[in-house]
């Protein structure tokens, strides 16, 4: 089972310090309901080489290699334990010259969102909704102090594990499998990621108000999430699924965005970009046996998702606490 005491051991001595009120005995009651797979799951990090990268790129991607190729062999070991932990949503990543192609061309997003951000260098970061971690490798590059995520799902935990075991185990990236309403306010992050979650949420004003509670003051969260075209009273409420998506709750145009931020307190809140889903983003792939973008359009019409909704839209917007 994967062991959560360096991270504990990492925090004590930083302004985490704390989350060590709440969070070991959470962490024991979360072990105590995991997933029925998560076991198995676990068990392939420990199945994955002990290998050694020589060069490790985070910068331009999420990238690992050594002088002395692997052998074919040796490769096609590492893409049988990788696929025991399909669907792989988001990515991609390069490891020792295998390429997991995930769903997601998530550096597709980071190329939209760096460009806009506050530096990074020596910050603080907290990731909601990490997923397997993609995103918190890439802003280790740019300088990151320490970034931890938070996703309650064990299989992206274990995905997180095996990308960090092959990326010689670096320390400075966590996942933490909870979700933000079960962290006490901190106030004590440099930068706050919420890319991909809001629409999730069934009181999106209190998933705002929980994020504010993680910042440091004049800290700076970085929201990424779908929107709708319209003004400051437009917001789509799926009557059931959203593009095949049961658990989608309230869409808003940017304007309504801009209004829930204010509403919960964040100031300088500016919209930095904005952008359609492709099928060149999202698709599917030999790392996912699941249904993709292309499958919850309107065959006849792309501009609309299956159910005739607008198409996928998603905005990045920027805001102080």
């Amino acid at each position: 089972m994967i062991d959560f005491r360096p991270f504990y051991q990492q925090i004590a001595t930083s302004p985490l310090s704390d989350w060590l009120e709440t969070l070991p005995l959470q962490i024991k009651e979360w072990e105590k309901q995991t997933h029925g797979d998560y076991a198995k799951w676990s068990k392939i990090i420990d199945f994955l080489p002990d290998l050694t990268a020589d060069t490790v790129d985070l910068k331009n991607a999420v990238k690992c290699d050594r002088t002395y190729p692997l052998s074919e062999g040796e490769k096609q070991r590492i893409i049988h334990h990788l696929k025991q932990l399909m669907p792989w949503r988001k990515g991609p990543y390069h490891l020792f010259g295998i390429h997991v192609d995930c769903e997601w061309r998530s550096d597709f997003k980071w190329e939209r969102v760096l460009p806009h951000l506050a530096p990074l260098k020596d910050r603080t970061i907290l990731d909601v909704g990490c997923g397997s971690g993609y995103h918190m490798w890439r802003m280790l590059g740019e300088g990151a102090k320490m970034v931890v995520g938070i996703d309650p799902t064990e299989l992206f935990l274990c995905q997180f594990e095996a990308v960090r075991k092959l990326l010689n185990n670096d320390r400075r990236v966590n996942l933490i499998p909870l979700g933000i309403e079960q962290m006490q306010p901190l106030a004590a992050f440099d930068t706050v990621f919420s890319m991909g979650v809001l629409y999730h949420r069934k009181s999106p004003l209190d998933h705002l108000t929980q994020l504010k509670n993680q910042l440091k003051k004049s800290g700076e969260l970085v929201l990424e999430t779908l929107v709708v075209d319209g003004d400051a009273n437009t917001v789509l409420v799926p009557s059931d699924r959203y593009a095949k998506m049961k658990n989608v709750y309230f869409i808003p145009s940017v304007a309504a965005l801009i209004n829930w931020l204010e509403k919960v307190g964040f100031t300088h809140v500016r919209c930095v970009d904005v952008a359609p889903t492709t099928v060149e983003e999202q698709r599917k792939t030999d790392w996912l046996e699941n249904e993709s973008l292309i499958d919850f359009l309107d065959p006849n019409d792309p501009s609309k998702t299956i159910e005739g909704y607008p198409a996928p839209k998603r905005a990045v917007i920027l805001a102080n606490k």
